[in-house]
């Protein structure tokens, strides 16, 4: 199944005001919508927030961080982080702000350190400790109830090695030169194909007292 239907099983988004912090090029706010979401994308830096604008008019983005929402107090139904919470420096930092502007419930999809994909990346950016750290976070969390808990493969069609390239600093521009020094080692690893991630998808349910 893909996110969207994991997602859309464990909550009704139909006429939900939802936000997707960490959105990048809008996508997943494009698919929110597609099944009947009020749907809002953040993300952190300025150039992101223009190119998702300039690909999907239609739909509002804002610059923000998991850390700092530009969003009112209780101002949306459900927040999703799709596999973005690893990418916050400090990822229990998000929880209080979380619960500031959710009403009923969060859906955090993490990559776990494990699988294809995540060990084609590796020789650029080794994510083993920030996946581990932000998997930490959820489970130390005290701002919000434990609803289910979901393990699921996602496959990646990556075609080419250029097609990589694109897709890994697209994820993290900053991550440059990082591919060109591992380029020898990368080379050596691909193969044109599809790439297995692990995912944990945590729903997360604000508690009752909050809800009234």
């Amino acid at each position: 199944m893909s996110d969207l239907e994991l997602l859309a099983n464990a909550i009704d988004l139909r006429g939900k005001a939802v936000v997707d912090v960490g959105c990048g090029d809008g996508a997943f706010v494009r698919a929110l919508a597609a099944a009947g979401a009020h749907a809002i994308g953040i993300e952190i830096s300025e150039d992101a927030v223009a190119q998702a604008r300039a690909n999907d008019p239609g739909h509002r983005y804002e610059l923000g961080g998991a850390e700092r929402l530009p969003l009112e107090d209780a101002s949306v139904d459900v927040a999703t982080l799709m596999r973005s919470l690893h990418h916050v420096p400090d990822p229990a930092s998000a929880f209080p702000e979380l619960a500031r502007v959710v009403r009923e419930h969060v859906w955090i999809a993490e990559p776990l350190p494990e699988g294809a994909f995540f060990e084609l990346l590796r020789p650029v950016d080794d994510e083993t400790e920030v996946r581990a750290a932000a998997q930490r976070a959820i489970a130390e969390q005290q701002d919000f109830a434990r609803v289910e808990t979901v393990e699921y493969e996602i496959r990646i069609p990556v075609g080419s090695f250029e097609a990589l390239r694109e897709r890994l600093l697209a994820a993290d521009p900053t991550r440059a030169a990082r591919f060109t020094e591992a380029e020898p080692q990368l080379r050596a690893l691909f193969t044109p194909g599809e790439y297995v991630e692990r995912v944990r998808a945590e729903l997360l349910g604000v508690p009752s007292r909050r809800t009234l």
